[in-house]
Order: structure tokens, then C-alpha cells, then sequence
């Protein structure tokens, strides 16, 4: 039971109730389009006539379309119903400490057209890089179809005001950048860290899952490591939206330096940058080092084809991730109890590997055989995760459902 917060809320209308039901068909037709009037009637136990209306209201609004007529043994032949997603479009922005990433996509998270580059450190210069990108991939296409743009970054972000609050990895503290790439583009623009914006992505994006598992934690591992923890299908942000640094819990308080200034943290130990700087046997908390390491133009992928070409310093530095990965993920399961573990990034490609030490770290460090049978699966989406998440912050708004307390 959620308590009503009396000194905060939004009341109730006699609106509230038909627009609660307008987000519920509108998902239905969504995860089951193309669908028919009468199969949304049966769903969700109304009267065919109160669907007529909701869905009459969603076409007048460009949400949903109607498109084939289905057969049917007897009467009137239905036309089925689908959501309009391949024309409404997002720009799609995934930064991250050695390149950024912007996207065209639609509304189901494909990829249209992606363009790269590497990281400009200075905000400044960095919303200009994004603007100019934005607007070459929207060349030729209806400026009134791009819903807005969705920004992936590292570090802790508040969510009302769109501050950047700290970004230990970009070196930034109190940056405005949702509010400046808006001015730079005209676009509504929104931006979130990677595990939410991911832990998002998972639930509303395709491929859509069936369990009613809704209750997991998004694990992201990259150049950072970061948690969303999702209850009830609802993100946990935590007093002033930072909640899921669990990438800053210390396994070891003399442990090796982190970029956030700390020692032992778990991004110390499993972080990409953590992984190579273990297998070129260099301190990645050392800026200097840090830029070193991104101008030498190898990554995670490189270091996976180096193991599976043999090298047993490169399967060593995997295989210790992947043991420090399973003692932080443990140690994530005993303080939360999620029904799931979800993981995604470029060390998942070596999933093979790091499976038995993952294991191993999660088994010794929990309280209860419940906990330790934890599921822990990969992110089906790969290292597209990120990117899909941005586009997720857009799509969230127009089918989440509306808060009244």
C-alpha cells in the first residue's frame, strides 16, 4: 500500500478514472496489436460501447490507428488496432567516458540511423556535438514526429531539475545539460542515468515479458557500474533521485582508488575501465591514465578476442570481473531480495566465462538458499541496452500510467 502524501499530491478528477482506463487499453493494444475491439472488451470486462470511446479518442489523437480487417466466422469483420510507433521518432543519445553515441530510432526502440564520436569532456562543447547530430539525422523527416530526446549519462542525475549532480567519470558536478541541449535544439529533452533509463527500456520496449515479473534489478556494467532497482514496476529513486550507486559500495576499504575519490569501490574492481586497466596492469583512477587508455582505442570487445584467441592474461583479468561482479551482486540480493538480477554491457559478451565466478561470489554471499537461487540473466537487448533506455525515457511518458496521489 502506497501512503497518500498530504502535503504533496495531485486529486483525483472525474477525468482520472477514463484516463486510467485509456492507458491501460492503450497498452493492451501495444503488447497484443493488432488487436480487435472485442478482444480489448473481453480483457479488460467492460462494455464494447466504453472501448468504442477510448479507442475513438486514442485515433483522434494520432496514438493508435486502425489497420487490417480480421475474419471472422460471422457479422461484421473487425479492423484490428495497432499503436503508431514507426512514425513517431526519438533522438536517442547514449554518452558515456570514451564515446558518445546518437540515434534516430522509432517508438519501439529500432534503431534507424546511429552516428558516433569520441567524448568532448567540456559540457559545452559536448551539447553542441549533439545538436549538430540531432539535427543531420532528422534531415528530411517531419520535425512534428520527433517526440524529443532522451540522454543516457554516467553518474547521478536529479530528475526534476535534470541536473547532472556528480559524474565522477566525466569530471562533472552540477551540470545543466537537459537544460542546455534544449535550448540548442528546440526539443523537449530528457536525461537519466544508464541503469534506469535501461531498467526502463526493459519494461517498456519489445520484446515485451509475459511473467509479471516486476521486481528485478538492472545491473549496468560499462565504463561505470550502476543499479536501477525496479518494485512493482515502479523505479526506486530514493530521497533526491540518486537511489542504485551501489557501484560505489566498498568491497575493500583499502582497496584500489575509484574515480569518485573512495577506495574499494565495486566500479574499482568491475568497471571496463577496471577490467583493462587490471589486464595493461595501470592505476584507471589516475586521470591521465584514463585518457591514455581511451586514445589507445581498445576496449572490452578487444579484450574479449584476445581471450578467445588464447591469451590467459586476458581470461584472468575477465575472470576476476567476474568474481568481484558476483560478491557485489550478492551482496545487492541480500539488501534488496529482488525476484531477478538483470545484467547488461560489453563484459556480458564473455558470459561463458564469468558465469561460474558470478555464481560463486553470489552463493558466498548469501543469508538464504532463496537468495542465492536468485536468477541472474543478461540483458537479450546486448550493448544496445543503453541507447534503447533513452528512448525508453520518451515512450515511458506516453504509456506510464497517471499518478493522482
Amino acid at each position: 500500500m502506497r501512503k497518500i502524501n498530504t502535503r504533496e499530491f495531485h486529486r483525483a478528477t472525474r477525468s482520472t478514472p477514463r484516463e486510467i482506463n485509456r492507458k491501460i487499453l492503450l497498452n493492451l493494444v501495444r503488447e497484443l496489436q493488432p488487436v480487435s475491439r472485442a478482444d480489448l472488451a473481453r480483457r479488460m470486462h467492460v462494455a464494447r460501447g466504453m472501448i468504442t470511446q477510448l479507442v475513438d479518442e486514442l485515433i483522434d489523437q494520432d496514438v493508435i490507428a486502425e489497420g487490417a480487417t480480421a475474419n471472422a466466422p460471422r457479422g461484421r469483420k473487425p479492423k484490428l488496432l495497432y499503436v503508431r510507433t514507426r512514425d513517431r521518432y526519438a533522438i536517442a543519445v547514449d554518452v558515456r567516458f570514451s564515446r558518445t553515441h546518437v540515434a534516430l530510432t522509432d517508438f519501439d526502440g529500432r534503431q534507424l540511423a546511429m552516428e558516433t564520436f569520441e567524448t568532448v569532456l567540456n559540457a559545452d562543447d559536448l551539447v553542441e556535438s549533439i545538436a549538430v547530430r540531432a539535427n543531420h539525422l532528422m534531415e528530411g523527416r517531419d520535425p512534428e514526429s520527433c517526440e524529443g530526446i532522451g540522454v543516457v549519462v554516467p553518474g547521478m542525475i536529479h530528475r526534476r531539475t535534470g541536473m547532472i549532480v556528480n559524474s565522477p567519470q566525466m569530471g562533472w558536478r552540477d551540470v545543466p545539460l537537459r537544460d542546455s541541449l534544449s535550448r540548442a535544439t528546440g526539443l523537449r529533452v530528457l536525461i537519466e542515468n544508464a541503469p534506469i533509463a535501461s531498467a526502463l527500456a526493459h519494461m517498456w520496449l519489445p520484446p515485451f515479458s509475459h511473467d509479471g515479473v516486476d521486481n528485478f534489478a538492472y545491473v549496468t556494467v560499462s565504463d561505470g557500474v550502476g543499479v536501477s532497482v525496479v518494485d512493482d514496476g515502479e523505479v526506486f529513486r530514493g530521497h533526491g533521485d540518486i537511489a542504485g550507486e551501489f557501484g560505489h559500495l566498498p568491497l575493500n576499504l583499502d582497496g584500489p582508488r575509484c574515480m569518485c575519490g573512495m577506495k574499494g569501490c565495486l566500479e574499482a574492481y568491475t568497471s571496463n575501465l577496471a577490467t583493462l586497466a587490471r589486464y595493461f596492469e595501470v592505476d584507471a583512477a589516475v586521470p591521465a591514465t584514463r585518457e591514455a587508455m581511451r586514445g589507445y582505442g581498445f576496449g572490452m570487445e578487444d579484450l574479449i578476442v584476445r581471450m578467445r584467441g588464447g591469451d590467459a592474461k586476458a581470461e584472468w583479468a575477465i575472470r576476476e570481473t567476474g568474481r568481484y561482479l558476483g560478491i557485489g551482486l550478492g551482496g545487492i540480493i541480500t539488501a534488496l531480495s529482488p525476484a531477478r538480477v538483470i545484467v547488461s554491457g560489453e563484459i556480458t559478451q564473455a558470459w561463458d566465462i564469468i558465469r561460474e565466478p558470478i555464481a560463486a561470489g553470489v552463493l558466498a554471499r548469501s543469508l538464504s538458499p532463496e537468495a542465492a537461487a536468485t536468477p541472474i540473466d543478461i540483458a537479450l537487448t546486448g550493448d544496445s541496452s543503453r541507447i534503447r533506455g533513452a528512448t525508453a525515457l520518451l515512450v515511458a511518458r506516453r504509456f506510464a500510467a497517471p499518478k493522482v496521489a
